[in-house]
């Protein structure tokens, strides 16, 4: 019974009433006080179904009267006179006192039933809602629709989160507005700053509901125009929901309940729309790779020609004498480097370069470092750090890509050494891992830059110009480790420089003894 129609019913059940006592009253003389008794306590029934209990109550209390003063002799005067008419108005009394109490109490099961039932539906109608589009946005736009109409609102929208802070773009109902967009904004800073539902109280400031919970709370009934509530996935807030009514909105306790429920249902297909702009922006950046890729391999096949028929043509000149013939036959050397580090790149991303692990040494990996980089020194020095008392270090790892590793590795701490300084390489046994660490004593790279320096031509602000390096090594580092399961990491050197690790799979001296013996068996 809705609060509209219960003066109605007073106004009815109570004229009903009036009516029943005159009709009576015209044949009093032909009834008794059974008849009267039966009839009123219908009267009572049907006003304690429509009314309610207070109702009940009330026409109970006015039927005694009624009935001892018009159907009870002396008639028109209230006494009683006879104990049986004590036992008339007792029982009647009581009779109508029990019958408004359970017709009360069977209306408020019905009634919490049917708001169950209620609350089911529409909880089912979200899920169907949800899966039956075929893009996230589709399905939180009728998500919105699905819960305004379900709290008699004006207006709803779902706003996901791209990060913490970053609120997208939110789902709206055909119904929403501007006003609705520009509240929706500070409640999420609202929400994200408390993480508790926040409502728009009787002065029009957004205020926090006490719990994070909007099903639970102290008052009975909230009355506000305007509520918005986290959603949640996994303790995380992705998405904020919000509704605004024109009216204020009755929020009883079984509507929060509901409520609350289509928040948290609304909550994955927040999350689906989040995973899904990320899968589509994944498979972007995937297809732009895939595309640079075979430009890079298609380019860089085309210029080794070339730039083979410049060298030759720069060295026939030197021989000649030719002044510029030298510095020519260099840059084309710089740049068939460049085109050999791009080719092997794009074979590397596509799966095209052979890996061939097997036991090997650390020791003969760096002593074949070294002599690779006697040319590089110009000056600095490389100090080696092995501890030769400790079993010998061994690892299972393609030897030829691996030197590249440690060769690139070398390469980018002594450009970065001043002169006559000093880098550090060292081998160590971690575990399950073959740890072989590059450390200078450079400038370093700044922290926001960290991981990006292993990304393809990026080269850090700080870096000076270096006409001989197009930022590919540490990419051809990481991604030749990575093929042969280990990985190339970066940190800060404490008190200046940096230091680069190179993680591969270790193995045992035992398993290197068996597999030459296997092989000489086997010869």
């Amino acid at each position: 019974m809705t609060q509209g129609r219960r003066p109605a019913a007073w106004i009815i059940w109570g004229l009903l009433l009036a009516v029943v006592t005159v009709v009576m009253l015209q044949s009093r003389a032909d009834i008794d006080q059974a008849h009267v008794s039966l009839t009123m306590l219908l009267v009572v029934l049907g006003g304690s179904v429509a009314g309610g209990r207070a109702l009940g109550f009330t026409l109970s209390a006015i039927c005694i009267l009624l009935i001892n003063y018009y159907f009870q002799s002396p008639f028109e005067l209230f006494t009683v006179s006879k104990p049986f008419d004590w036992v008339v108005l007792l029982n009647f009394l009581a009779t109508s006192f029990v019958a408004t109490e359970l017709l009360t109490r069977a209306r408020q099961q019905a009634d919490a039933a049917e708001a169950r039932t209620s609350e089911v539906e529409a909880l089912s109608r979200l899920g169907a809602e949800s899966l039956q589009y075929a893009t996230a946005e589709e399905a939180l736009g009728a998500i919105a629709n699905l819960v305004r109409h379900a709290m008699g609102a004006d207006a709803c929208s779902i706003a996901p989160l791209a990060q913490p802070s970053q609120p997208r773009t939110p789902a709206l109902d055909r119904h929403s507005d501007d006003a609705l967009r520009a509240q929706a904004e500070q409640a999420t800073a609202r929400i994200l700053a408390t993480g508790r539902p926040v409502l728009l109280s009787a002065s029009n400031a957004l205020v926090e509901h006490p719990t994070a919970d909007i099903s639970t709370s102290a008052t009975a009934v909230i009355r506000t125009r305007f509520i918005a509530l986290p959603l949640r996935a996994e303790e995380r807030i992705i998405g904020v929901l919000t509704v605004r009514g024109e009216q204020p909105l009755v929020l009883d306790s079984p509507r929060r309940r509901l409520l609350a429920a289509m928040a948290y249902y609304a909550a994955p297909g927040t999350e689906r729309m989040r995973l899904m702009a990320e899968a589509a922006q994944a498979e972007m950046l995937r297809e732009t790779q895939r595309a640079k890729d075979q430009i890079f391999a298609s380019v860089s096949h085309d210029l080794r020609t070339p730039l083979t028929t410049i060298k030759v043509l720069a060295q026939s000149g030197a021989a000649r004498g030719g002044p510029s013939s030298i510095a020519i036959a260099e840059q084309a050397d710089r740049l068939a480097r460049m085109v050999a580090d791009l080719l092997e790149l794009s074979r590397l991303r596509t799966g095209g370069l052979a890996i061939a692990p097997e036991l090997n040494t650390a020791d003969d990996l760096i002593g074949a470092a070294l002599r690779q980089a006697e040319g590089m020194l110009d000056g600095r020095r490389v100090d080696v750090h092995l501890d030769f008392d400790a079993p010998t270090l061994v690892g299972r790892f393609d030897f030829v890509h691996t030197l590249r590793i440690v060769g690139n590795l070398l390469d980018n701490a002594l450009r970065y050494t001043p002169p006559q300084g000093i880098v550090e390489l060292r081998a160590e046994r971690h575990g399950g891992w073959l740890v072989i660490s590059v450390a200078d004593r450079g400038e370093g790279v700044a922290p926001h830059e960290q991981d990006r320096i292993f990304e393809s031509f990026y080269r850090p602000a700080s870096a000076s110009p270096d006409a001989g390096h197009a930022g590919l090594g540490l990419s051809i580092a990481r991604t030749l480790a990575e093929v042969q399961g280990g990985t190339v990491t970066y940190r800060s050197r404490p008190g200046g420089g940096s230091i680069f690790e190179l993680r591969l799979p270790a193995a045992d001296v035992d398993d290197m003894a068996a597999s030459d013996l296997g092989t000489s068996d086997h010869a």
